[in-house]
């Protein structure tokens, strides 16, 4: 795999290869003997804050045994206008291989096709790969029977989580529930292009969520967004993470965050402290799971 760059430019088999990978990995970590990434240095160039996609990344390469190079987007001259297909150029030259957090899906693979590197999505407007596949692992360990799990994400339903939901749910055959209000739906286009029956959107949460084996959210206001905070906030609402709609699942479902949470608005503190063993192992699946993708593309 030369590149990471969408759960949906991914087959089935790749995305359970690198499943199964992150679970050696995470099974075998403290034993310090795979470093495919031995005498590398990796640039991570991030032009949106993180906690947990940096730290991950981070301590990732170096347990791989190679060696990351942080910028943020005013360390470069990116942040000055520098088209991003000459610092690819320049970056391909220099380092080993780039992970790439920003809000263009568009320059993120310009990158790759300029740089000649490999190169990894750690975000973009569009995907959260990274992000998706972490959570497949941590369902994979939780439900034995996972790829039959039932799954609703709650709350912005066109946001880039949702949207790496609904291509991991094409990719893998297993049923989605959307529920989201109107203006905050992924466009029928996009669900149809999945080729992919199993996809439900609607603006019945109650409905949504019943039989579901994982209830899923997000942040309302995610980053650059802030100037709808209220409207967000109010047309939201209703699909709020609480004791209510984990009780009308009828079982006793996975309730998982991928952080950071804003508690009593996406997600009532009472639910999250409740559940906060499975959010913070999905948190920490992170890190077992990019360094499957690491290897991967590593590896060519």
């Amino acid at each position: 795999m030369q590149h990471f760059l969408s759960i949906e430019s991914l087959e089935a088999s790749t995305i359970l290869g690198l499943l199964d990978d992150a679970t050696w990995l995470k099974a075998h970590r403290k034993d310090g003997s795979v470093k495919p990434l031995a005498g590398q240095t990796w640039a991570m160039i991030f032009t949106k804050s993180s906690t947990r996609t940096r730290v991950s990344f981070e301590v990732g390469v170096h347990e791989l045994g190679g060696h990351a190079m942080f910028f943020s987007g005013n360390d470069l001259q990116l942040g000055r206008g520098e088209p991003i297909r000459d610092t690819a150029r320049v970056m391909g030259r220099m380092v080993d291989g780039a992970i790439i957090r920003n809000d263009s899906q568009a320059d993120l693979q310009e990158f790759a096709e300029f740089s000649g590197i490999p190169t990894i999505n750690a975000l973009t407007d569009l995907e959260h790969p990274c992000q998706v596949l972490a959570d497949l692992l941590t369902v994979k360990e939780r439900l034995p029977d996972w790829r039959r799990a039932r799954v609703c994400f709650l709350g912005d339903g066109d946001c880039n989580m949702a949207r790496s939901w609904i291509w991991a749910a094409a990719r893998l055959g297993f049923e989605l529930v959307i529920a989201a209000p109107k203006a905050f739906q992924p466009p029928p286009t996009l669900v149809h292009s999945t080729g992919f029956d199993g996809i439900t959107v609607t603006e019945d949460a109650l409905a949504a969520v019943a039989g579901c084996d994982v209830l899923y959210t997000d942040v309302w206001v995610s980053m650059g967004r802030e100037a709808e905070s209220a409207q967000r906030l109010e047309l939201l609402k209703p699909y709020q993470l609480n004791r209510h709609l984990v009780e009308a699942t009828g079982k006793t479902p996975l309730v998982m965050h991928c952080l950071p949470a804003y508690r009593d608005k996406e997600i009532t503190n009472e639910v999250l402290e409740a559940h906060a063993d499975l959010i913070f192992e999905q948190a920490e699946n992170r890190l077992h799971a990019q360094k499957a993708i690491l290897r991967a593309v590593a590896a060519g």
